[in-house]
């Protein structure tokens, strides 16, 4: 304790006034707003996950609810917040970034679990009271474990189809991504989009099940099949969308306006007829898929990357569940061309490596590099590289 204390790089909420490092962010009218709101809902507790609504491992700043509710930055965590009280859950890679970051409304649980997220709200939720979250940032297995950690207790589980955060947020909140969303050239693909359609389409003919539609939730997976690229998000190659596949017309649930010429000419090529996608607004996915699913159907989804508001529109007798989409499956497997573009890639990456090696070999003795020149370095090396569009996270230097 007595080395903690003459830290200064970290909150000290003991002391008096406690001691808030210069990286805290003040939470204090955040928290007011979110909690006025939970009182007019009637809710008692409001879950905020790291998340966003296709299970991204990245996300983009518009769904940093979590960080912008907490001041909390690291990828992974959770907070609840009640009239009262407000915990942030994360593992011990951030618990010092924590510390660092968060001011004293919040309490640190240095746990991931969600048995002691549900103890937590056990303690913090009268027995009659209503746990709010938004159902599209929870994916499945999480939300039956919420469901699970309450069951019995007195306590609900109340889905909001408002995000309760993004309402406090207001237009401070980063607007969506405008950028463009381009077709990949047909020489890195090995085959084109509508060969992978067909490819789909099989594979639903000859299951045992004989499903009518295949939902796909996981950007790379829209962004696979139709050979299309964006950069919602950063260092992936993604945009935000939704796919909904059947047997004779394929719906794409995309910003129209920002499709290239070129996508937009290669995904209208098929028109009219079963290779012809049609556009829809990204945000209509839930009413569609709402509609199509009043008919004699059988849905087939992946549920590693659909998220439980999703999943809860779909009447379970018409759910075909995998852990993975058949998008995803084929995905994983590379043809030999897709293959040969892999082994291009490293070697142009490993040419910038080896010229790194070399800079470093000739200028650390000078004593002329820090970890963050050295990083901002190989970004440029890599750049230089033909084809680059950057790195695929940001670079982990050495320390000291």
């Amino acid at each position: 304790p007595q080395v903690l204390s003459t830290r200064s790089d970290i909150r000290d909420c003991s002391s008096d006034p406690p001691y808030l490092p210069p990286t805290a962010t003040n939470s204090t009218a955040r928290l007011a707003a979110l909690r006025g709101i939970l009182r007019t809902r009637g809710a008692h507790a409001y879950i905020v996950p790291s998340t966003d609504a296709h299970m991204s491992e990245y996300i983009s700043e518009r769904d940093a609810r979590l960080g912008w509710l907490t001041g909390f930055t690291g990828s992974a965590g959770t907070a609840v917040v009640t009239q009262d009280k407000a915990a942030l859950w994360t593992d011990s890679r951030y618990w010092t970034q924590a510390e660092r970051e968060l001011d004293c409304n919040w309490e640190l649980q240095r746990t991931t679990s969600i048995e002691s997220i549900g103890m937590w709200i056990l303690e913090a939720v009268p027995a009659e009271g209503n746990v709010s979250l938004d159902p599209f940032l929870f994916s499945i297995d999480t939300w039956n474990s919420y469901s699970r950690a309450l069951y019995g207790s007195g306590r609900t589980l109340l889905p909001l189809e408002t995000n309760l955060v993004d309402q406090a947020w207001g237009d401070q909140r980063p607007l969506p991504s405008s950028s463009e969303i381009y077709s990949l050239p047909a020489e890195f693909t090995g085959s084109r989009w509508q060969e992978k359609v067909a490819g789909i389409r099989q594979r639903m003919e000859q299951h045992v099940r004989r499903p009518t539609a295949v939902l796909l939730s996981g950007l790379e997976e829209t962004a696979w099949l139709f050979n299309l690229r964006g950069d919602d998000i950063p260092y992936n190659p993604v945009f935000y969308s939704y796919t909904l596949l059947t047997n004779t017309t394929i719906s794409l649930f995309v910003e129209e306006s920002r499709l290239s010429a070129g996508a937009r000419e290669s995904l209208g090529s098929g028109c009219p007829g079963p290779l012809c996608v049609e556009l829809q607004e990204y945000g209509q996915v839930s009413s569609h898929l709402r509609s199509y699913a009043q008919g004699n159907v059988t849905v087939w989804l992946g549920t590693e990357y659909t998220t439980y508001g999703l999943y809860s529109i779909i009447p379970q007798e018409k759910l075909l569940e995998e852990n993975y989409s058949p998008v995803m499956m084929a995905k994983a497997v590379k043809n030999a061309h897709e293959q040969e573009m892999l082994r291009a890639a490293h070697v142009r990456d490993a040419v910038a490596v080896i010229q790194y090696l070399l800079w470093l070999e000739k200028t650390v003795p000078q004593g002329q590099v820090d970890e963050f020149s050295g990083a901002q370095h190989i970004n440029a090396l890599r750049w230089a590289q033909e084809h680059s569009r950057g790195p695929s996270f940001q670079s982990i230097s050495a320390s000291g």
